[in-house]
């Protein structure tokens, strides 16, 4: 084989590496986003039983989650996404998608997640938040309300009135003792009780006696 015939052998070589490499490397680049979602896709702050003023400060964590092609997957793209919501008067979103009731409304609000791909298009997800109106009936005495600060899990009380797995409340006779037990389920495998509670046992909040209206936090991990 001559010297000649040997150099353009490996020019030809060089060349099909080169356009594979740059072939992979195109793949690599053109992961397309098929959908963006948000989770949950409606819930809020819940509970009829809570007047609109003690909702101030309730909170519920949002994920945004990008489906992609080439190759399929799913991304947490919570804190790539701008977060928006179309009624600040009763519900506000952080940037890391932390929706917050203001204590000032109730009703629906239109939140959004927009993500701007790397291809200049504008991708956007809707979810509806809901803070329920106190109805203003059921038996007369101080509110309870548990704040659900992130996870998943259920609060239960005894004696009966609470039982949610988003933010809620009741209202209970004055002078109530009120136990709280926090099961986490899904993902989460512990609680952890903040404020509001007069003694704490592992999962079980125990407030005395509830006399004055009354919030107590708690968070799955």
């Amino acid at each position: 084989m001559s010297l000649r015939w040997s150099a353009f052998i490996g020019i030809v070589g060089i060349t099909a590496i080169a356009i594979l490499l740059i072939g992979l490397s195109s793949c690599a680049r053109d992961q397309q986003l098929s959908s963006l979602t948000i989770q949950p896709a409606t819930g809020g702050i819940r509970g009829t039983n809570i007047p609109v003023n003690l909702d101030a400060g309730l909170n519920v964590q949002l994920r945004a989650i990008g489906s992609y092609v080439h190759p399929p997957e799913s991304k947490d793209l919570t804190n790539q996404v701008t977060w928006s919501s179309n009624t600040t008067d009763m519900v506000t979103v952080d940037s890391a998608g932390v929706l917050t009731a203001t204590g000032t409304g109730c009703g629906n609000a239109l939140v959004s997640a927009t993500l701007n791909t790397s291809k200049s298009n504008i991708a956007t997800a809707y979810m509806t938040a809901t803070v329920v109106c106190f109805t203003g009936t059921g038996p007369t005495g101080p509110t309870l309300v548990v704040n659900i600060g992130g996870g998943t899990g259920i609060v239960i009380s005894s004696p009966a009135g609470i039982g949610c797995s988003a933010s809620c409340g009741s209202v209970f006779p004055s002078g109530t003792m009120v136990t709280l037990t926090a099961t986490p389920n899904g993902a989460s495998t512990s609680a952890t009780w903040g404020g509001g509670c007069d003694t704490i046992n592992g999962n079980v909040c125990t407030v005395s006696s509830l006399t004055a209206d009354r919030i107590v936090n708690v968070t799955f991990n």
